[in-house]
């Protein structure tokens, strides 16, 4: 709460932190009855003191007063670069600015062409100019800013002089690995799909599929999700047995494959939550705690909005959570309201999650987005078919294999298009079906 409250009223004095310090240390001496207030207390105070520092950092900017000028600048390459109409628009971020060494994040853009490549060190000429304002319905300034990204840095010539080094230059060097074994013979918008759905990038999709995602209500999909961390997790313990090793060795090497794909898929979200949640369950095991997932949902949003209070108002941040605690709190009260019914436990446990992430995601698509997408209670089984195999694809298949699968793929979600506007017709607890006039005919969300 506190983390998120810096985003209202910052407060950065020294005092906040010594009254959070002093309750803290409160606890310790009051009674057991005010004990976890006193703890509640100090915890509030203090992340209000932190994200209100967090935020002044990443709104402080040495560029910003030098927009409209130009110089020879160092800059390193931090993520894939999008290919615009016009231009390349690559994450980065400036190490050298006429002469000046800094470290500032910024948006580079560069003339269309070949894109350089993920921790790359670029020598470049580059003008400083400031982001675009609300245009469209899009603010690229605000959304910046909340990302630290405070200029755009515009340059048409670029050399590579090297790259970069430390736990940086490590996820460089996993991405690069598992982006190159992902799909061996699939080239095209074919491997763009699937790199969507192993690493987050939808760069290299065209306009027309990123729509027909889009309509089908699967654009999530192209999103790294728990999915993913999942099947790393179990991917590693199931080595190991089969191997013969024992499950303390499993859950350590559950431990490392989690870390490397987080390292891997960069600073997302629905990534870091599913990774927290990943690791500290392989932890509790080792240790023999119980588990609990609230802690681990929790821990998940501290963690980011430490790192970054703006993560609050972004829309991944707000749908991957909202979705996981519908599952939580909602899909069992449908569960236990459609037991009444004749259908099977697979396909009501469908039922019960897509409405229950769908009824919870659907105010923040309506605030973000201004459109929600159909929603149909069969896609989720459609999607369960096609998204693990995609997710796993890399991991020795053949080519022949790759296409067949992923033909089945791009026929899935045609089918889940057409299908998202099926009406849903239901029964009665007697199983005796109601006709579509007297259920009213209403499309199933």
């Amino acid at each position: 709460m506190g983390l998120a409250a810096a985003n209202l009223f910052r407060e950065t004095s020294l005092f906040l932190a010594l009254v959070a310090v002093g309750l803290a240390v409160a606890a310790v001496a009051v009674v057991p009855a005010l004990r976890l207030v006193t703890v509640a207390m100090a915890l509030l105070l203090a992340g209000w003191w932190w994200g209100s520092a967090r935020l002044v950092a990443l709104d402080r900017s040495v560029l910003l007063p030098k927009a409209g000028t130009a110089g020879p600048a160092l800059v390193a390459v931090t993520g894939p670069a999008r290919r615009s109409r016009f231009d390349l628009r690559v994450p980065a971020q400036v190490r050298r600015f006429d002469g000046e060494a800094l470290g500032e994040p910024v948006l580079l853009r560069l003339p269309l062409g070949r894109s350089p490549p993920q921790g790359a060190l670029l020598d470049l000429v580059g003008e400083i100019r400031l982001p675009r304002g609300p245009r469209n319905g899009f603010d690229e300034r605000t959304w910046l800013r909340r990302h630290g990204v405070h200029v755009v840095l515009r340059a048409s010539r670029w050399r590579i002089v090297g790259r970069r080094g430390g736990l940086a230059g490590l996820a460089d060097g996993l991405r690069s690995r598992l982006a190159r074994s992902m799909a061996p013979g699939i080239d095209g918008e074919r491997r763009a799909v699937i790199a969507g759905i192993v690493l987050g990038e939808d760069e290299g999709l065209s306009d027309g599929l990123r729509a027909r995602f889009r309509a089908s209500g699967l654009y999530h999909l192209l999103a790294v999700s728990g999915q993913n961390v999942a099947l790393i997790a179990a991917g590693a313990l199931l080595f190991a047995w089969l191997i013969g090793l024992p499950r303390l060795i499993g859950e350590i090497g559950a431990l490392a494959a989690i870390g490397g794909y987080v390292l891997a898929v960069g600073w997302q979200p629905s990534v870091v939550r599913a990774g927290i949640a990943g690791g500290l369950a392989s932890l509790a095991w080792l240790v023999a705690r119980p588990r609990d997932r609230w802690y681990f949902l929790l821990l998940g949003a501290a963690l980011l909005l430490a790192w970054n209070p703006y993560s609050l108002l972004d829309a991944g941040f707000q749908l991957s959570f909202a979705a996981v605690a519908a599952i939580f709190v909602v899909v069992p009260r449908l569960q236990r309201r459609l037991d009444g019914y004749p259908l099977p436990r697979s396909l009501a446990e469908v039922i019960a999650v897509s409405s229950a992430c769908g009824l919870a995601t659907a105010p923040i698509l309506v605030t973000q987005f201004g459109t929600v997408p159909l929603y149909w209670p069969g896609r989720s089984r459609l999607e369960a078919s096609s998204a693990p195999s995609s997710s796993i694809r890399r991991l020795g298949s053949s080519p022949c294999a790759d296409r067949r699968r992923l033909a089945a793929s791009h026929g899935i979600l045609r089918a889940s298009s057409a299908l998202g506007t099926a009406r849903h017709v239901p029964r009665r607890r007697t199983g005796r079906r109601i006709s579509p006039a007297s259920s009213g005919g209403r499309s199933a969300r």
